[in-house]
């Protein structure tokens, strides 16, 4: 496939439908797509012909994450900085995307995961589907919730972004709506003409582009069984300060009750990387108390320090046992909890010390409209 197929455009009056087009790798984000939508999204911006971008993937994914085990190889050559000069370009088209001064209308109809959350929960709509699949699963490939994930997972009802964040769990779409990670729901039957509407109608502003959005959506039942209906145990289990207190918890939860999703969280912290889940539930703390450029730029520092290496070199052995052997079964170093100490996940908080690195610095923003000047 030609660099230029990664994101395809289709011309719509005032609307810019941006379509990732990597069907093949689920849609994951390669440079290419980062660099691609940069441009794209900085150009409408100063187009006054431009009044909506819809954004969406062919097949069965809207975008499965960044494209990490391409970064793993190019790391593995030698240079981690080759994978940092991705991340760099993805964090500010990320922070573009949470200040635009334009609508996003990110169409949610499969598999949303890591890079693909962050090329939509940051724009002012996003709409799930009956067929949507959101995860942030980060911690099982040694790495951490990033793309601003501390800035929208920090803002989910309660500790529920701590529970999703850690365990990598998976929402439906009825979930994401009742969470607040999507703005819409609308069944995939409807999203011909839903798309149809937006782009024959008069889009003067935000309000417009919502009302269009509302005829097609409805609010579906989240299921009797999900994790969302539980939340009152969610923050019995993940409001504690340390991960080894919310193991803890979440064990004698698992103990006294015979549900999944309880279960299943606690496999998904035993398989965790012990690391990853210390620098993930700091990262989510902090974000609380920060703006979505803030986030960003910690964010980055904490990416960095993975790809060095020096503290932990887990992000490696995970992208082998996940993504490239894929035996599943990653040795983690440390392999417990209680051997990452707390200097050691504040090394990862810290300023990378390595000539010729710089902080991320996020282009100048101006007349931003409310719903962007509050993510500040």
């Amino acid at each position: 496939m030609a660099d230029s197929d990664q994101v395809l455009v289709e011309d719509k009056l005032f609307v810019k439908k941006l379509i990732f087009n990597r069907p093949r790798q689920l849609n994951a984000l390669s440079y290419v797509m980062v660099d691609r939508l940069s441009e794209l999204f900085l150009a409408y911006e100063e187009d006054p012909d431009v009044k909506l971008i819809i954004l969406k993937g062919t097949g069965r994914a809207f975008c499965a994450g960044g494209d990490v085990a391409a970064v793993a190889r190019d790391i593995s050559k030698g240079d981690w900085r080759l994978g940092g000069k991705f991340f760099r370009k993805e964090f500010i088209l990320n922070y573009l995307m949470a200040t635009y001064t334009k609508a996003q209308v990110s169409i949610l109809n499969g598999i949303v995961m890591g890079g693909g959350a962050g090329a939509s929960i940051h724009g002012r709509f996003r709409v799930a589907t009956e067929n949507t699949v959101f995860a942030m699963p980060e911690t099982a490939l040694g790495l951490f919730p990033d793309v601003g994930a501390s800035y929208f997972l920090s803002r989910l009802p309660g500790f529920f972004g701590e529970y999703v964040g850690l365990i990598g769990a998976r929402l439906d779409g009825a979930e994401m709506l009742a969470c607040g990670l999507a703005t819409h729901f609308v069944h995939s039957t409807k999203l011909p003409l839903l798309e149809a509407a937006l782009c024959e109608a008069r889009l003067n502003d935000l309000v417009n582009i919502s009302g269009i959005i509302d005829k097609y959506a409805y609010h579906p039942e989240v299921k009797e069984k999900s994790a969302f209906r539980r939340l009152d145990i969610i923050e019995r289990c993940f409001s504690h300060r340390t991960v080894e207190e919310i193991f803890s918890a979440v064990e004698k939860e698992a103990a006294k009750r015979d549900e999944d999703w309880i279960s299943g969280a606690l496999e998904s912290l035993k398989k965790a990387s012990p690391t990853s889940l210390k620098i993930s539930l700091k990262s989510i703390r902090v974000g609380r108390l920060q703006g979505v450029g803030e986030c960003l730029v910690r964010e980055f520092r904490m990416v960095f320090h993975v790809l060095q290496g020096e503290i932990s070199r887990d992000f490696f052995e995970g992208s082998r046992a996940i993504l490239l052997d894929k035996d599943k079964n990653p040795k983690w170093k440390p392999s417990s909890l209680d051997q990452v100490s707390d200097s050691m996940v504040d090394r990862y908080f810290s300023r990378v010390d390595d000539e010729g690195w710089e902080d991320l610095e996020l282009p100048a923003r101006s007349d931003l409209p409310a719903f962007a000047i509050a993510k500040l």
